[in-house]
């Protein structure tokens, strides 16, 4: 059996298709196949070539290793019918997407592959907010983590509390616990906590709150949002507040 394709593992950034790496847009416009996930936005599905199949690869609870082991099965079918196979995945593929089991299968079966990066949400959404994830006397360090159900219950949140400031990605369910744990090992409940809700599209919706607020469930937010917690946060209103100031003087 002759495998005549290539998969590109390619990150289709939070949403916004000039967000798209120039070498991204121009595979998806030579694509034969597209197999992409549910956060891709149709902005950029509609970049890719109108002949190619699309194979819709999104994960639904309950179903994340079925679709798996669906993706991979696409990856053997295509692989002997195609030449240029895109897998897009939302944010960049090698966070939290896992890009590195889909590199590791296509290799263990001869497929060639290259990722081609993208722009993860962890990075883009805290930029979009206008909070940056380092400043100078305020946050020389930075972490991303998981926040779905596996992340919450296997992680040592005690790790974090000396971390500056800390993305958490795909934690809208469980922001309780995750700033519930937080506080438990050391951050204080004042601290603030920024959502930024379908980061780069029409959608895009901030909401700010601290810690002990969402702990308490207090908060009101929906999928999908990153959280970013820590006093990088409290720059964004305060360079609001500055800004407004200076216009009214």
């Amino acid at each position: 059996m002759t495998r005549t394709a290539k998969v590109y593992l390619v990150g289709a950034g939070p949403g916004d298709p000039e967000l798209l790496t120039r070498k991204a847009l121009r595979l998806l416009e030579q694509a034969d196949v597209v197999i992409y996930d549910r956060l891709v936005s149709a902005e950029v599905l509609a970049l890719a070539n109108a002949n190619a199949v699309f194979v819709n690869g999104g994960k639904e609870f309950g179903r994340q290793e079925e679709i798996q082991n669906e993706i991979f099965d696409s990856f053997l079918y295509f692989s002997t019918r195609a030449r240029t196979i895109v897998r897009l995945k939302s944010g960049d593929p090698m966070v939290f997407g896992r890009g590195g089991e889909e590199l590791e299968f296509l290799r263990g079966n001869g497929i060639e592959a290259e990722v081609v990066p993208g722009v993860s949400s962890a990075i883009a959404a805290p930029a979009l907010a206008g909070i940056p994830l380092t400043y100078r006397g305020i946050a020389a360090s930075f972490a991303v983590v998981a926040g779905h159900r596996q992340g919450v219950t296997t992680l040592d949140w005690a790790v974090y509390g000396g971390v500056d400031t800390l993305v958490v990605l795909m934690g809208v369910e469980y922001r309780d616990v995750i700033a519930g744990s937080l506080i438990s090992n050391g951050r204080p409940g004042g601290q603030p906590v920024a959502f930024l809700m379908n980061a780069s599209t029409d959608r895009e919706r901030l909401v700010e709150s601290t810690l002990a607020e969402v702990a308490s469930r207090k908060v009101d937010v929906e999928a999908p949002a990153v959280m970013i917690i820590g006093e990088v946060v409290r720059l964004r209103t305060q360079r609001t507040v500055r800004q407004v100031q200076e216009m009214s003087a």
